[in-house]
């Protein structure tokens, strides 16, 4: 990579810190739920707030990119995220967070659209799949540390919602390195955006099917898992919610640790009989995790899951585009809109734990979202031979 291009890719990079604000939801989640008296039920709604939008506006994201370039659409995306973040530090009620939340998953969904082609004009050739390796781990690195900064704002400032101004903060950093740095080349694609209607008709294809759903029950899992993490060591171990943010913390960590070292077993393995057997770990796991009740088991579990499950989004959207490689543009707003799968889970999660009466209701969820996930992996195993 030359000087000329070095700076504005530091800068890019740097942004995708701000991708892993979305997954700030987790914790938000418990303390949400303490401070407002929210049921399982209604505090599964919060996740929605966030993900929903990829399902709304993926494509229509991917329109806009193509008219105001990609610079302009990653500014966009801090602008909205950074007014997300101030709302709830200035008027702390239930409402106003959740209108942040939606504007955090606003701006998380244009951001993810439009930040790796930004990133391509930067960085080219076999560079370019290292440099957005690196960006997820500084992603990862984000959603790591995010609990740790809700827990100094608790015990420093004088509350978790004092986070969000330093959130917000971090997302002005971003907008302004950006609009300071010179991007060397403006690319456009020739290829018009897909439509929605041309990107969902891709639907009737059994294997994208298969593939996109399995974008909606990984993104699931990892949500879930985010969010009932502090839940458990709340409801089995009596934390406090900023205690119990570490949940959290432990599940990233082994995520972290899982694209790193992912990122070098593909280059080996084969993809699919590595998500093969990674699903089953995560199975096994997940089951330990209904009757595990010490804190160092229960977070030494959350991370396996974490670490099991850190490929599996980037194996189900290769497969995806390899199945289908003359629609590339559409299957990959297709597999975005996937991220869906965040808004949908935790709403279903809440509403097995109100019913069964503890967490075990969540992870049942999980289970089922698993299930599925195993069934992908032998269909693209079978499909492979």
């Amino acid at each position: 990579m030359s000087k000329k291009t070095l700076s504005p890719a530091v800068a890019i990079l740097y942004t995708f810190f701000v991708m892993g604000f979305c997954d700030i939801v987790g914790f938000a989640t418990s303390y949400a739920k303490t401070d407002f008296g929210l049921s399982e039920t209604l505090a599964g709604f919060i996740p929605s707030a966030v993900f929903i939008w990829f399902l709304l506006l993926s494509v229509p994201t991917a329109l806009l990119m193509n008219k105001i370039g990609r610079k302009n659409t990653v500014q966009l995306s801090n602008a909205v995220t950074f007014v997300g973040m101030l709302l709830p530090f200035i008027s702390y009620t239930l409402p106003v967070c959740l209108i942040g939340f939606a504007l955090i998953g606003i701006g998380n969904t244009i951001l993810q659209v439009s930040l790796n082609p930004l990133l391509s004009n930067v960085v080219k050739g076999d560079k370019l799949t290292s440099s957005l390796t690196a960006g997820q781990l500084i992603k990862a690195v984000c959603s790591l540390t995010s609990p740790y900064i809700a827990l100094f704002a608790t015990n420093v400032l004088g509350g978790w919602h004092y986070a969000f101004p330093i959130f917000a903060g971090l997302t002005l950093l971003s907008g302004l390195w950006l609009m300071l740095t010179q991007i060397p080349k403006e690319e456009r694609d020739e290829q018009a955006p897909a439509g929605l209607k041309e990107t969902f008709q891709i639907l009737k294809d059994p294997t994208i099917l298969m593939l996109f759903l399995g974008i909606v029950f990984v993104v699931g899992v990892d949500v879930g898992s985010n969010t009932v993490a502090p839940k458990l060591l709340i409801e089995r171990l009596g934390l406090a919610e900023a205690q119990a943010g570490l949940g959290s913390s432990a599940y990233f960590l082994g995520r972290t640790v899982g694209a790193l070292l992912g990122t070098f077993l593909l280059m080996k393995l084969n993809d699919r009989k590595y998500f093969f057997w990674n699903i089953l770990a995560a199975v096994a796991a997940l089951v330990a995790l209904f009757f595990v009740k010490s804190q160092f088991g229960i977070v030494a579990l959350l991370a396996a899951i974490g670490f099991t499950c850190s490929c599996i989004f980037t194996i189900i959207f290769s497969a995806a585009m390899q199945a289908r490689p003359d629609k590339t543009n559409e299957i990959s707003g297709l597999m975005i809109t996937g991220i869906v799968g965040g808004a949908i889970i935790p709403p279903l999660m809440g509403f097995a734990t109100d019913k069964m009466g503890s967490q075990a209701g969540s992870l049942l969820i999980i289970g089922i979202c698993m299930a599925y996930l195993v069934f992908c992996a032998v269909k693209l195993l079978r499909k492979a031979k």
